[in-house]
């Protein structure tokens, strides 16, 4: 199958549409394409120069053809691509600011200038921000199909066919800006595999008869042996042959703090060597490791995402019909029938027409999204898409990663057990103060908060696998793990104190000379402060479940469950799992996930709604559809709550504006309706519904939970 990037698909209805035609082609049957990731899938026997003019329809075109090949090219061509989008969508920004301005203008100067010249420079601001949109909606009528665009090219008509130049523009220029900022949030979401590209290692230096030679990672094969130096990431799943060192493995299965490794223990690709030389034999060739799985998933999960479509969209295949039907029933059957003069009822049916228009129904949405957008924007909750913020406020289900989510992510001394508190803190800071190991930083900040002052150690060793040995004041001392203590007999107390702090999940760093221990650093992930209180807020706003999910191990996951107070929690989970997880919950709700690591990407990808934290990686950040640019929670309850109101307040627009239009339509029966009444209730529910929408941008004096 060949695969092809696709731009200026305007709706989902209209892929699907797109998508239709194609399979009718020849060879065309197993030809899928996806709105949410732009792409189209078709077989290489399929002609081109039709699937060209089937996209052409919808002002759709293919932009590139992609491939799989990982080479510098295939990236520079998508940084193109997305420079060629950011063009577009500044030249579209650029255009609504012009015809805002002109719209300002026809506005001052009416009154002054000839009703001609004003009515000239309103059609130009019309022109300008909804050209587009009308062309497409005249084809749509002329087709006899109904969406969005029909629905936007029957409200201007009907606008300018009665002189309401001035509430066509608008319309125009509200419609434009709506599709602008759904347009940025649909193009966050489709380059989200490119960035996650970019986070995989490019190449890996390969040892071949005593040789060393840097190549791709696309070649390695199993069984080739692959040096990684310290700081460097290792390029694919493999086993240890040679070298101890510590490896962060955060960015495939979650897990905060360094895990030491050894021959003979497996490491994933993607996880980076902190301090030890290691020599890997590739286990998994790179199209096979966890790195390009989770890769995968990504893609997998935004392809069969389904967006939620907006109620207008649904309804105008039904509406704008019915309302032509009833205003030609009006106009034909009374002059018919009961001999009524067919002026008069010509008028009324232009007055049902006219109560027809759909200007009311179409701004229902945009302004309560806009308001709502902007709100959250100001409380630094970055929204990529109206769409997303109506399923935020439809979610009843809450997943949290643990690692950086509800913890910082960052190692800090929970517990001590300190048997020799004189030379125990000196001599841990001795020899932690020079390192840059994410635990000896923690060890440090627990002494700095202590306002303890180390001597610089006289003599330093890295005891690559166990901790380190060094000598200060003359004397000889060992920090590090359990292995780094073998010299000495553990007694019966301190390891019943050892296997306590296992027990709860902390990361032991144990301070010892040549004969006894002198204390013990219990060490963990720090829980956020707020997160307890927001998991609180949350039920209060009508979330039913709160669930953590992590590749920490069961014991850590119940503490920091227990502490935070989510309904329910998972641990040992690697990226699949916690999108089986994902799955699973969606069967019972709506389901939002939040993250902030690369491990995280694909259950993101899987929830209906993906989250992350404005300080993760990128990956995280790029798949996700809300981001929390604090990088901290407190804000989130306030976001949930905005948009909650976003749909009560949609939900309601819709109800005044086809009740108002119903009312007028009732009076056709007695023949009261006129065309100022039409205009009436055309006119007064579109002010109405614009005026609520803008309720949203009022705030009260809510605090922040911090």
């Amino acid at each position: 199958m060949n695969e092809y990037r696709i731009n200026g698909l305007s709706c989902a209805g209209c892929a699907q549409r797109i998508e239709d035609e194609i399979k009718q082609l020849d060879h065309g049957e197993n030809a899928t394409l996806s709105y949410n990731s732009g792409k189209l899938k078709v077989s290489p026997e399929v002609s081109m120069p039709d699937v060209n003019r089937i996209l052409k329809t919808d002002g759709a075109y293919i932009s590139e053809q992609l491939n799989i090949d990982m080479s510098a090219h295939d990236h520079q061509q998508h940084s193109d691509h997305s420079h060629h989008h950011a063009d577009g969508n500044n030249k579209m920004l650029k255009l609504l600011i012009a015809s805002g301005i002109i719209y300002i203008a026809a506005i001052l100067l009416d009154g002054i200038l000839e009703s001609q010249s004003i009515i000239i420079l309103y059609l130009i601001a019309t022109v300008i921000s909804g050209y587009t949109t009308f062309l497409r909606g005249l084809k749509n009528l002329t087709k006899l199909k109904f969406n969005i665009d029909t629905l936007m090219t029957i409200a201007l008509i009907g606008a300018v066919a009665i002189g309401e130049w001035k509430e066509a523009t608008l319309v125009a220029i509200l419609f434009g800006l709506n599709e602008l900022l759904e347009g940025y949030g649909m193009e966050k979401a489709r380059r989200s595999m490119e960035t996650l590209l970019s986070v995989a290692p490019k190449e890996a230096v390969k040892l071949e008869n005593a040789q060393e030679r840097v190549v791709p990672i696309s070649s390695l094969q199993v069984g080739d042996l692959v040096k990684i130096k310290p700081g460097e990431k290792i390029p694919s799943d493999g086993v240890v042959t040679e070298g101890k060192s510590s490896v962060t493995e955060a960015a495939i299965t979650g897990e905060s703090l360094p895990i030491e490794k050894e021959a003979g223990e497996p490491v994933f690709g993607g996880s980076i060597n902190n301090e030890g030389l290691l020599i890997v034999r590739i286990e998994k060739a790179y199209n096979d490791s966890s790195l390009a799985k989770i890769l995968h998933l990504v893609q997998e999960a935004q392809e069969t995402k389904t967006p939620t479509e907006l109620f207008i969209n649904k309804f105008a295949k039904y509406y704008t019909p019915l309302i032509m039907i009833v205003a030609a029933l009006v106009t034909v059957l009374p002059p018919l029938f009961f001999q009524g003069s067919w002026t008069t009822w010509l008028y009324q049916g232009l007055s049902v027409l006219i109560v027809g228009c759909p200007c009311a129904l179409i701004l229902s949405s945009p302004i309560a999204i806009v308001s709502g957008i902007t709100r959250n924007a100001k409380h630094g909750i970055l929204v990529k898409g109206g769409v997303f913020l109506e399923q935020l406020g439809k979610i009843d289900t809450l997943a949290f990663d643990k690692t950086g989510t509800l913890t910082k992510g960052e190692p800090h001394v929970a517990q001590l057990e300190i048997y020799d508190e004189e030379r125990f803190f000196t001599v841990a800071g001795a020899i932690e103060k020079s390192s840059s190991h994410p635990l000896a930083k923690a060890i440090m900040k627990e002494l700095a908060s202590r306002n303890i002052t180390a001597p610089d150690p006289e003599e330093f060793e890295t005891i690559t696998g166990r901790g380190v040995k060094a000598k200060v004041n003359g004397k000889s001392y060992w920090l590090g793990n359990e292995k780094s203590i073998e010299h000495i007999t553990i007694t019966e107390h301190i390891q019943k104190q050892i296997d306590l702090y296992k027990e709860d999940g902390l990361t032991l760093v144990v301070v010892a000379d040549e004969k006894q221990i002198l204390g013990i650093f219990g060490i963990s992930d720090e829980i956020r402060k707020e997160s307890k209180s927001v998991i609180q807020s949350l039920h209060r706003l009508g979330i039913r479940s709160t669930v953590m999910l992590t590749g920490d191990h069961q014991k850590t996951a119940e503490k920091v469950a227990s502490a935070v107070g989510v309904t329910s929690f998972y641990g040992g989970l690697l990226p699949e799992d916690k999108v089986n997880h994902i799955k699973e919950l969606s069967e019972k709700g709506i389901v939002a996930m939040i993250g902030d690591g690369i491990n995280d990407a694909p259950a993101l990808a899987s929830a209906q709604l993906g989250i992350a934290m404005g300080k993760g990686t990128d990956s995280a950040i790029e798949t996700a559809d809300i981001v929390l640019m604090q990088d901290h929670l407190g804000k989130l309850p306030e976001a949930v709550s905005v948009a909650k109101r976003v749909n009560r307040i949609i939900r309601f627009n819709i109800i005044v504006a086809l009740g108002l239009k119903i009312i007028a339509l009732l009076l056709t029966i007695p023949g009261w309706l006129t065309l100022w009444i039409a205009i009436l209730s055309d006119m007064g529910a579109t002010i109405f519904v614009t005026l609520v929408s803008l309720t949203i941008l009022i705030e009260g004096r809510k605090k922040t939970i911090q």
